[in-house]
């Protein structure tokens, strides 16, 4: 089991940048795959981007590939998202979230009822 705590989220203007860390307790870190989520108001939480225990394979949504970059530090028992070329449709709260790790990753990255552990979530509000 794995507690996970987001920060970096905050204000940034339309182009702008920021990167989300996700830091966890535990000594298993390596075990879970980790992925990070967004919830907008009104609107369903949604997959980001997702990487596996070793971090040697990253997933992404449509909607963030090639501005969303996400990566891991198993030494530092974090997970990071770098978002690049940020837009105002962006503003939601940020959530990172944990699975065990399995074979069967490159499918359940996406399935947000596969992650058993959330953290509490950070805001990012871009504004135009």
């Amino acid at each position: 089991q794995v507690q996970l705590v987001e920060s970096g989220g905050g204000l940034v203007q339309a182009g702008g940048s920021l990167r989300l860390s996700c830091a966890a307790s535990g000594r298993t870190f390596s075990g879970y795959a980790l992925g990070w989520f967004r919830q907008a108001p009104g609107k369903e939480r949604e997959f980001l981007a997702g990487i596996t225990g070793n971090g040697r394979n990253a997933y992404y949504a449509e909607s963030t590939k090639g501005r969303f970059t996400i990566s891991r530090d198993n030494a530092k028992n974090t997970v990071y998202l770098q978002m690049n070329s940020l837009k105002p449709e962006d503003t939601a709260v940020y959530y990172c979230a944990a699975q065990p790790t399995g074979v069967f990753y490159s499918v359940t990255a996406y399935q947000l009822d596969m992650y058993r552990e959330w953290g509490q979530g950070t805001q990012v509000t871009v504004s135009s």
